[in-house]
């Protein structure tokens, strides 16, 4: 069990000559960037030669430009069909339940069930022996649940890829936007740095390997999140239930970041950073509803607001010159980020039950 002598080549960047004997499945999910989706397969092919049992699922959610006949024409090449497939679902059920219908489907097919799954995205093109060091970390660590890769900007810098869970003092800091204040109130950085591979509390999903074991333990992604703390959320109940998260940083994969929502972290050259999308408000508000609670989610709605009013003073009299106003900000928040009823129902299925025809968040009475 685990790794065993490869009786030719190496994993490129891999610092041993093994090849992975546990059966590992991957799931890139698309939405209108097939192009991305089809250079991020080319990166897998010389991925796959460290594992015994390696293949890939390409999931198209619902994109409705053309990306299901490119993607087809793609992977029916010589070099791909034997390893990868291609799911195309009806609708745009979010990042979560795109990954749930592909689990659900990988853990229901006949033969070898994979023991680790790993999520890539579209935009992430993995470095030589990324996905290997992902697996052997697994290996090596029987408690883990999950392990993250390195993300690398554009410029080769670091990106974040590893951070702690969000808090009541964070997210009255994250609206003053002052590092002051993080200091006076001890709150830990939110994006953690790590040049050896290190525990942490959740890993990005642009590039992360489940243990299969554990998503039956805790359940999959929750449904009633359409985009973004889909994999904060299910990494919280992962870590509540006993397994660690990590990142190795000897996983390195390169990341545009927002190629398929236009939402990243780089800076604008406006005079104010774009309008954040109604669904980050209304999933980090589900976070703190599912995590730690009604009055929690509520005091979460308010210590922004709080900060938020401090920055606004702080701007008034030119002390945030540095800082460029959100548009639409604090409208957005006070309407989508209010804790609603659904916000402290889960809807995280069982990995070994039948996928659901649409996700929770598309109901009547969560809309």
């Amino acid at each position: 069990m685990g790794e065993k002598p490869r009786s030719s080549g190496k994993p490129d960047g891999a610092d041993a000559a093994t090849v992975i004997d546990e059966p590992v499945a991957m799931v890139i999910v698309n939405y209108r960037t097939p192009d991305l989706t089809k250079a991020c397969l080319s990166a897998l092919r010389r991925e796959r030669r460290a594992f015994r049992n390696f293949r890939v699922l390409v999931v198209d959610g619902g994109s409705g430009d053309g990306s299901v006949d490119q993607l087809a024409a793609f992977i029916e090449r010589g070099e791909f069909r034997d390893w990868v497939d291609l799911l195309a679902l009806p609708i745009n059920g979010g990042f979560g339940w795109a990954n749930n219908q592909a689990i659900q489907r990988l853990l229901a097919k006949t033969g070898e069930t994979p023991r680790y799954i790993h999520l890539l995205n579209p935009d992430a093109e993995p470095e030589p022996g990324a996905v290997h060091f992902l697996a052997r970390y697994l290996n090596g660590h029987p408690s883990a649940g999950a392990v993250g890769s390195q993300l690398l900007e554009l410029d080769e810098s670091s990106s974040g890829s590893a951070f702690t869970f969000p808090s009541i003092r964070g997210e009255f800091c994250r609206g003053a936007r002052t590092g002051l204040l993080n200091q006076l109130l001890r709150v830990p950085p939110i994006s953690i740095n790590a040049s050896e591979a290190t525990e942490v509390d959740w890993v990005t999903g642009a590039s992360v390997m489940l243990r299969v074991e554990a998503l039956r333990d805790v359940g999959l992604f929750d449904e009633g999140i359409f985009l973004y703390h889909e994999e904060v959320e299910l990494m919280w109940r992962m870590r509540k239930a006993g397994w660690t998260i990590a990142i190795e940083p000897r996983s390195r994969v390169r990341h545009i970041g927002g190629a398929a929502t236009g939402m990243h972290g780089r800076e604008s050259s406006k005079s104010a950073q774009p309008r954040v999308p109604a669904y980050f408000y209304r999933s980090r508000t589900r976070f703190f509803g599912l995590t730690r609670g009604r009055s929690v989610a509520a005091l979460a709605f308010l210590a922004w607001l709080g900060g938020h009013a401090m920055w606004t003073t702080r701007r008034l009299f030119g002390l945030a010159r540095g800082s460029k106003r959100i548009e639409h900000q604090l409208r957005d928040h006070v309407v989508n980020a209010f804790p609603r009823k659904h916000d402290f129902a889960r809807a995280a299925p069982n990995p070994d039950a039948p996928p659901t025809e649409a996700p929770a968040w598309m109901a009547k009475r969560w809309l």
